[in-house]
């Protein structure tokens, strides 16, 4: 019999920084203390040599243990198409109508002031509920369900 696995979901990326903390408020995960010595993941970036400055990656997780961890690594080509796979932040779980959809509008307005933008509102039809289609920081798609 194999055993389940845990997973760390991977992320391309500009600011691996920015899009860690912006998925850490997102989801109520946590970005890991910068190394020994250092107050900031800003000052350890600067006192890395010129040629190495910006950070190259970023990460956060659950601080139960329980959810994946999500890694963002810095590449130099920009997004140009949909992601082939996304992410679903099941926020309206059991929830039905209009009950749903509030509760998807508060996530999505929540979100919004992190700096993530709204898409397509794909409301239920008798075989999918509703969810709202939305962007991170970096244009990255993602849904809220």
């Amino acid at each position: 019999m194999s055993s389940i696995k845990k997973v760390q979901i991977t992320f391309d990326c500009e600011e691996p920084l920015l899009v860690a903390r912006f998925w850490a408020e997102a989801l109520g995960y946590v970005v890991p203390e910068p190394p020994e010595g250092f107050a900031s993941w800003e000052e350890f970036d600067g006192a890395r040599p010129a040629d190495f400055r910006g950070p190259a990656w970023g990460a956060c997780a659950d601080p139960t243990g329980e959810g994946p961890r999500l890694y963002f690594q810095r590449v130099p080509e920009g997004k140009v198409v949909k992601n082939r796979v996304h992410l679903d932040v099941r926020v309206g779980v059991g929830l039905v109508g209009e009950e749903r959809l509030a509760v998807l509008e508060a996530e999505a307005t929540r979100l919004i002031a992190l700096g993530a933008v709204r898409g397509q509102l794909l409301l239920a039809d008798g075989v999918n509920e509703s969810c709202q289609n939305m962007q991170d920081i970096e244009g990255n798609e993602f849904c809220l369900d």
